[in-house]
């Protein structure tokens, strides 16, 4: 892979599509591990699946759609435990586009 380029992120899935479905998929993989995986792939399927990677400052962010919890269906969790596994599971994708570009978090 080349040099990450923030202006070539501007473009990401002409750039990066590549690099973006590795992060994606090692965090998918790294929380199944340690989650529920009903929950994980509805996570997964249900809201990650229209989520948008930013890259400013020097970070990674991942922002997700409005509502994430009315878009779940057919997952019975307390409310609590979807947003701490929500939370959890986008830190692990930031940290991995970290990792994936080769670019240290600040």
């Amino acid at each position: 892979m080349a040099d990450f380029d923030p202006e070539e992120f501007e473009d990401k899935y002409a750039n990066y599509f590549q690099e973006l479905q590795r992060a994606y998929k090692n965090a998918f993989n790294q929380m199944n591990e340690r989650y529920d995986s009903d929950l994980i792939h509805g996570i997964d399927q249900m809201i990650l699946n229209e989520s948008e990677p930013f890259y400013e400052d020097g970070e990674f962010r991942v922002e997700i759609p409005e509502n994430p919890q009315e878009r779940l269906q057919g997952v019975l969790v307390t409310d609590e435990k979807f947003e701490e596994t929500l939370e959890t599971y986008v830190e692990t994708i930031e940290s991995e586009l970290h990792r994936v570009f080769g670019v240290e978090k600040p």
